[in-house]
C-alpha cells in the first residue's frame, strides 16, 4: 500500500502539472462513468494530500481517493503518454498532461462533510504543515493510553496518519525500539523523537518518490533538497515507478535472517497489525521509562 508520502507527492503533481486546467474526464472502464460525466470540463482547484487519502476539488465537487493495496495514479506528459493494457477507473486529460487511475480502493464524489467525516477519523499527518509542530503530542495522547504494541499503533492511521509498514520497521530500529513495547510504556521524550524523524523522512521521501531511511542516504537527499539540485528529480517523477536516484536499502525492511547492519544479529519477522513486521531482537530491545 502507497505511503503517506507517495499520495502527497502525488497531490503535488497533480497541482503542478493540471491545477487551474479545465479537463477532460472520463472513465475508461465504465465504472465512474457517471461521475466522471459531471466533473468533465470543470477545473482542477486543487488536490490535498491526508495520510493515504487524496481529494482533488472540482469547483463545488470533490473526488476522494484511496489507493489501497493495489491502485496507481499515474501523471505524464501527454506526447509521451503510453496507455498501460488495464482500462483506467479515471482519466484527467489537459492541455499538456495525462493522470489515470487504476484498482483504487475508493474513487467516489464526496461532500464536504464527507469529506470532514474522513478527516476527523485520521490522526496527524508528520507531512500535514499545520500537525508538524503539535502531531507528536495529539497521538502521544492516544500511544499512552494504549496496550497495544507501537509496532501496532503506528500502522494505526488514527493514532499517525500516512506511516505504513517500510516507516513503520526502519524507524523503530532508527530508535532502538522494541516493536512489541506496549504504548503506554513507551514514554513521551522517545515517541516525540520518533515523530521528529517522521516529519524529517517523509519529506524526503515525497521528494525522491523513496523511502530513505539510511543515514547516509538522509543527509545526503537532505542537501539536495536544501540546496535545490532535487527538484528536477521530484518533477521528472510520474509515480508509475519508485524513484532510482539512490540504491534501495533497509536496516530491516525484508532482511529477515540477514545479519543486522548495526550489532550483526539476525533480523527476525512477525506479523503484527495485518503487516509483516521485521526488527532486530539485538539493537530493539525493551526500554523503561
Amino acid at each position: 500500500m502507497p505511503e503517506g508520502h507517495t499520495i502527497h507527492a502525488l497531490a503535488a503533481r497533480l497541482n503542478r502539472t493540471l491545477g487551474g486546467e479545465r479537463l477532460a474526464v472520463s472513465s475508461p472502464q465504465g465504472r465512474f462513468a457517471a461521475d466522471a460525466a459531471l466533473l468533465d470540463g470543470r477545473p482542477l482547484d486543487q488536490a490535498t494530500a491526508r495520510g493515504k487519502h487524496l481529494f482533488i476539488d472540482f469547483e463545488d465537487l470533490i473526488l476522494h481517493v484511496h489507493l489501497g493495496l493495489i491502485g496507481s495514479f499515474h501523471v505524464k506528459h501527454a506526447v509521451q503518454y503510453d496507455s498501460p493494457g488495464t482500462p483506467a477507473r479515471l482519466r484527467l486529460e489537459g492541455r499538456s498532461h495525462v493522470a489515470e487511475l487504476r484498482g483504487p480502493m475508493i474513487c467516489a464524489l464526496v461532500d464536504e462533510e464527507d469529506r470532514q467525516s474522513v478527516l476527523a477519523k485520521l490522526g496527524p499527518d508528520p507531512l500535514h504543515r499545520p500537525d508538524q509542530d503539535t502531531g507528536a503530542l495529539r497521538s502521544w495522547d492516544r500511544i499512552a493510553r494504549s496496550r497495544k504494541a507501537i509496532a501496532d499503533l503506528l500502522l494505526d492511521q488514527s493514532v499517525v496518519a500516512g506511516v505504513g509498514n517500510v516507516y513503520r520497521c526502519e524507524v523503530l530500529f532508527r530508535h532502538r525500539i522494541d516493536p512489541f513495547t506496549p504504548g503506554k510504556e513507551l514514554g513521551r521524550v522517545l515517541w516525540e523523537r520518533v515523530w521528529n524523524d517522521l516529519v524529517i523522512l517523509l519529506p524526503l521521501g515525497m521528494a525522491f518518490s523513496q523511502i530513505l531511511t539510511m543515514q547516509d542516504q538522509v543527509d545526503a537527499a537532505a542537501e539536495m533538497v536544501a540546496d535545490g539540485s532535487s527538484l528536477s528529480i521530484t518533477e521528472a517523477l510520474t509515480g508509475e515507478r519508485l524513484g532510482d536516484h539512490f540504491e534501495r536499502r533497509f536496516h530491516t525492511y525484508k532482511r529477515t535472517g540477514q545479519p543486522c547492519d548495526r550489532c550483526g544479529r539476525i533480523v527476525r519477522e512477525q506479523l503484527i497489525g495485518g503487516r509483516t513486521l521485521y526488527w532486530c531482537p539485538g539493537c530493539q530491545r525493551r526500554r523503561r521509562r
